[in-house]
């Protein structure tokens, strides 16, 4: 079939043919986003899920559903070791540049871009050149990130009422921020709800997200709702392989269809993986299970070249030990004393391998004492990437 009428987009945050299944979590962010621009109370919203969820599509759908509500947006992924003022302060110029255009919010935002100044200032971040005229101010000038930070959202956040624009900042792979940048977003979004300013956080990242802001700030639990995003159910997942098929014009057996969800287990990155091999080993429609069967080498090869091998790569010999280890135990969660056993060292020799996989996003801990994958079927690609381990 024609692969450039190939209609599926297996790609880091690419937005599918079809948001199959995630009604619910659009809905939830609508909802917050009108209540917030109609002056009400609203959690910000944080979107928990493992690699492979489609956490990043929903954090860029939500910005331009924020956007079509005349919220002015700011997208930001937080990458290692990159802190909260660093990604901060370039974005929040460029709101600020927007809301200044509007007469009635001009004097608060120049005030604003003032505030700006300082923080950036005080917080070591350099980037371009503000304009004459801007003056830093004073007050934003502690050099304490929670106070500091958080005293510049709310004057971001007068300037954003009195232009009547709402700001929306999304923030993608929460998790890898520092304990103390966290803890400033946190305190600075709980004094803006308080205030009941225009500004709402929606944000994306791994499962243990929920736990760690819970440790740092107990209210957070109550500042933010949290949105599980899991792998689609059954009739989202043949939906989000059908539906696509069927709107270019072509077709799909059942059986093709049902050999797909079970291979993919309904994790939406690996149907659109699955779904775009299938459609290109097809010579012609309807897509046939010998064709599903004949793709799923090329979806796997795939997978492993791109979706995990990246995450492998980052690891170094003793990690990869690690994760080895626990694909050898079988399906997870793994209890940390059974990993080491398997490694044929001591638990809390084990301890520091398992911190720094937690910080690096690839393992995560559901519970007190256990350890599971945060990508799903990375214990298979250990298996296949290290077929002849020995501890």
């Amino acid at each position: 079939m024609d692969p450039i009428a190939n209609p599926f987009a297996p790609g880091a945050g690419s937005r599918p043919p079809s948001l199959a299944g995630r009604e619910k979590i659009l809905d939830d962010v609508r909802i917050a986003l009108g209540r917030i621009k109609a002056g009400r109370h609203a959690k910000s919203i944080m979107m928990l899920g493992l690699r492979g969820v489609g956490k990043t599509v929903l954090l860029v759908r939500s910005g331009e559903l924020a956007e079509e509500r005349d919220y002015i947006p700011m997208l930001i992924e937080a990458p290692e070791e990159k802190s909260l003022a660093a990604l901060m302060v370039p974005q929040l110029r460029v709101v600020l540049y927007r809301l200044s255009k509007f007469e009635k919010a001009r004097t608060l935002a120049n005030r604003a871009l003032g505030a700006l100044r300082s923080f950036a200032s005080v917080f070591k971040v350099a980037y371009g050149e503000f304009e004459v005229g801007i003056e830093a101010e004073p007050a934003f000038a502690s050099g304490d990130l929670e106070t500091d930070f958080t005293e510049l959202l709310i004057v971001v956040a007068n300037a954003a009422r009195a232009a009547e624009r709402p700001v929306a900042i999304l923030v993608d792979e929460v998790q890898y921020l520092e304990e103390q940048d966290l803890a400033a977003l946190i305190v600075a979004m709980h004094k803006i709800g308080q205030k009941g300013l225009p500004v709402v956080l929606i944000g994306a990242g791994l499962p243990q997200l929920a736990a760690l802001s819970g440790e740092i700030k107990s209210y957070a639990e109550r500042l933010f709702q949290f949105i599980n995003v899991g792998p689609l159910d059954t009739t989202s997942a043949r939906d989000a392989i059908a539906v696509p098929i069927h709107t270019a014009g072509e077709q799909i057996d059942v059986d093709a269809i049902e050999l797909i969800v079970t291979k993919t287990e309904g994790y939406p990155y690996f149907l659109q993986e699955w779904g775009s091999h299938a459609w290109n080993t097809a010579n012609a429609s309807p897509i046939s299970l010998s064709d599903v069967v004949n793709a799923s080498n090329q979806a796997v090869a795939a997978l492993d070249d791109s979706f995990f091998r990246v995450r492998f790569d980052r690891l170094t010999h003793r990690e990869q030990d690690y994760l080895r280890a626990m694909a050898a135990l079988g399906k997870g969660p793994y209890r940390s004393g059974d990993i080491a056993g398997k490694l044929g060292i001591k638990v809390t020799s084990a301890g520091p391998l398992r911190t720094g996989l937690i910080k690096k996003g690839m393992v995560w801990s559901p519970s007190h004492g256990e350890t599971e994958f945060t990508v799903p079927m990375f214990a298979e690609f250990m298996m296949r990437v290290m077929p002849d381990w020995q501890p």
